[in-house]
């Protein structure tokens, strides 16, 4: 880990991924991130993943990505002392971070203006599906969900197969990303001013953003977005090619990067081809234009075009699977994973990702590997202040 966020306290109430993938980078960034977590298994997460083995364990690969680094306590808030003892543990807090649907904290008596009660300075960020307001609010929201309504399946695939879904919970990705972008920006007024903040989190609105290219091309160009499967519409020659062996994106956006590209694949007159010579002809043309390239690329390997591409200035990578990328020399030099020996519920080493940050040169890895539910109880509540005679909820 780094000390980036040292001695800052995180409430983790968080369930599955949106919120835990939050917390979890507030970790990786040196919070102290407590997890609080149901008597009744804790977070869903627990239970999810391709190993059933360790579903059964309460330890589900889906909650081992992302919650090393924490530490776990378990209390049930619909019980007045465990209550009491949450409000213990909110008096010592900085940031608190839930993703229950909107209403569930209110209806508990732990709604932000009752915890800003005990803790005026108190950073409480709410992840939802559709945010804390509008006519959606209180719609249950996965992550699939999110991908239909905002659009992005809409123009995933080709105009034959869209729309499809994205092949991992990138709406819930990126409500976790903005989600810990917003605390640790609201942190900062924190420690400047002793203001707390409230943060409502809509994952909608965390992936309509993510979407400004194609949202901008309808509101300001009046184009409509469509499938384009694995072709840029900005450019071509941009996408993916197939090659003597396996598929490489190319992305030649640039005029003089498709002159060396047709260079380099020995067909140079395409450079100077009507049909290809300048950026919209290109585009108008570049069903004709990839027939063209992918016959040249034929002659070699997908590894072999992506060195000679990439040495002249044409950017080029190989379509990789995920075992295939994490054994990739860059990703090993660059420590993207934390690897522990001894986890409980497995039979041998974990390994889990870091988030896509270094810090002075230094890679933040979690110091300690995902905890067993209510591991870390007596650790957490031994020594800590009891609440200056707070308001006992009633």
């Amino acid at each position: 880990m780094t000390d980036l966020l040292s001695g800052i306290r995180v409430l983790d109430l968080t369930n599955v991924l949106a919120g835990p993938y939050c917390a979890y980078q507030l970790a990786l960034l040196g919070a102290d991130v407590i997890k609080v977590e149901g008597p009744q298994g804790g977070d869903l997460a627990r239970q999810l993943g391709g190993s059933p083995k360790l579903n059964n364990a309460g330890m589900g690969a889906s909650f081992l990505a992302q919650n090393a680094g924490k530490r776990s306590v378990m209390l049930d808030l619909k019980k007045d002392t465990d209550r009491g003892r949450f409000l213990d543990l909110v008096a010592s807090a900085d940031a608190l971070v839930e993703n229950f649907r909107p209403g569930v904290m209110k209806r508990l008596g732990l709604d932000y203006e009752m915890l800003r009660a005990v803790r005026p300075r108190l950073v409480y960020c709410a992840i939802s599906g559709f945010g804390q307001s509008g006519p959606m609010r209180d719609n249950p929201a996965y992550d699939q969900i999110i991908q239909g309504l905002s659009g992005i399946m809409s123009i995933t695939g080709t105009p034959e197969t869209a729309p499809l879904r994205v092949g991992y919970p990138v709406a819930d990705t990126l409500g976790g990303l903005v989600g810990a972008f917003s605390i640790a920006a609201a942190l900062v007024r924190q420690k400047t001013s002793g203001e707390g903040a409230f943060l409502d989190v809509s994952m909608l609105e965390c992936t309509l953003s993510a979407l400004g290219w194609p949202v901008s091309n309808y509101l300001t160009a009046g184009v409509d977005p469509k499938p384009m499967g694995n072709e840029n519409m900005t450019a071509a020659p941009s996408g993916a090619f197939r090659t003597g062996d396996g598929l490489i994106n190319i992305a030649a956006n640039k005029q003089e990067q498709f002159v060396t590209l047709c260079r380099l694949i020995g067909r140079p007159e395409l450079a100077s081809d009507p049909r290809f010579a300048e950026r919209e002809t290109r585009k108008q043309n570049r069903a004709a234009l990839k027939v063209e390239i992918e016959d040249a690329l034929a002659s070699d390997p997908a590894a072999i075009w992506e060195e000679t591409l990439n040495r002249a200035g044409v950017p080029a990578g190989r379509v990789l699977t995920i075992p295939q990328v994490l054994t990739e020399p860059q990703v090993l030099e660059r420590q993207v994973t934390a690897r522990f020996e001894d986890v409980a519920g497995m039979d041998g080493p974990l390994t889990v990702l870091r988030g896509g940050f270094m810090v002075d040169g230094t890679a933040p890895l979690p110091t300690r590997p995902p905890p067993v539910l209510g591991e870390h109880m007596d650790e957490v509540f031994a020594g800590l202040p009891p609440r200056a005679k707070a308001k006992a909820l009633t």
